[in-house]
């Protein structure tokens, strides 16, 4: 009774990849770093709050880099770390699998 079970690293990063936005904000830094405002566009339909948030947990786990610039006016940028860029794979085989098994699928919806 209330011994926790140790969970299994696939189960960890699933749920981080499940959360909404985030395999969103990962496809759109592959491209390269991102003001905030830029991502936000790139990544559509995604209210600031939630960004901000899921940026704040993505930096938190070494995932997104986050870069204060001392500039007029001052603005920060995101970008990929090696653990990000490294996500680059995982997404390739998501848009593989979807382009083989969604791809007519999808056509007919339009």
């Amino acid at each position: 009774m209330g011994e926790e079970r140790e969970r299994c690293p696939a189960e960890v990063a699933i749920d981080l990849l499940q959360e909404k936005w985030v395999l969103h904000i990962i496809r759109a830094l592959l491209d390269g770093p991102r003001r905030f405002n830029e991502l936000s566009r790139t990544v559509g339909g995604c209210n600031p709050a939630t960004l901000a948030q899921r940026l704040d947990r993505l930096e938190e786990l070494g995932i997104v880099k986050r870069t204060v610039h001392s500039v007029m006016p001052p603005h920060t940028t995101y970008e990929l770390t090696q653990a990000g860029l490294a996500l680059r794979e995982v997404i390739g085989a998501i848009d593989h699998w979807a382009r083989q098994y969604l791809s007519p699928s999808l056509s007919k919806e339009g």
